[in-house]
């Protein structure tokens, strides 16, 4: 299995365009066989910058994937439509492993975050072991949780991805970062990651 992380950033009077295309793109992608998961996102602090959440069979299904036409549309439409060349992120498993087993429930508000963050390489190794403890955890302990997985990244020794799903906001403030394993997590993170933590936070809407 491989997992891909897009960032787009549209020009705003492009969003809604944008927008369409990449659902489109969505539904042609679902129907894919070596595609086992597409969600589209919009972030909430600027609504012309979309992420695209994709699991693959394996890289070979990534490549087919490009050389499909819905594919094409989309980057065609991108070069008009889009401020900037896409972010992609190609993502390595950690331990545990993805469980998208879980689920919202209808009266779930569903808070979503990507969090992709540069860190100080000498503190990789120390903080992919916290996260392994940490998520443990939090997936088994916290009612709130419904999805938190951690990713390497492929080709950048200082990039980690962080994708999470709760079932509410309050669930991760209130809660999830007063859990001693949280606590832990985020004093190794202060000293591990470069810049301000909230500057890599991305809230987002699936649409």
């Amino acid at each position: 299995m491989k997992s891909t992380i897009v960032k787009f950033t549209a020009k705003p009077e492009h969003k809604n365009t944008f927008a369409a295309t990449l659902k489109e793109a969505q539904a042609a992608t679902q129907k894919e066989t070596g595609n086992k998961e597409i969600r589209v996102f919009v972030s909430k602090q600027e609504d012309n910058v979309f992420f695209v959440y994709e699991r693959w069979a394996d890289k070979a299904a990534i490549t087919s994937h490009d050389k499909e036409p819905h594919t094409k549309k989309l980057m065609e439409v991108g070069q008009i439509a889009l401020q900037m060349a896409p972010d992609f992120y190609f993502l390595g498993d950690t331990n545990p492993l993805p469980d998208h087993s879980k689920s919202a429930n209808p009266e779930d508000e569903v808070f979503i975050i990507f969090f992709i963050f540069k860190l100080k390489t000498e503190f990789r190794e120390a903080l992919i072991e916290q996260f392994e403890d940490h998520i443990t955890h939090t997936r088994k302990e916290e009612e709130g949780n419904i999805l938190f997985d951690l990713y390497t990244v492929d080709d950048q020794e200082d990039t980690l991805a962080v994708y999470e799903h709760w079932r509410k906001e309050s669930d991760v403030w209130d809660i999830h970062f007063n859990q001693p394993y949280a606590v832990k997590t985020g004093k190794l993170m202060e000293e591990a990651v470069i810049g301000d933590l909230k500057q890599y936070m991305n809230f987002v809407t699936e649409i």
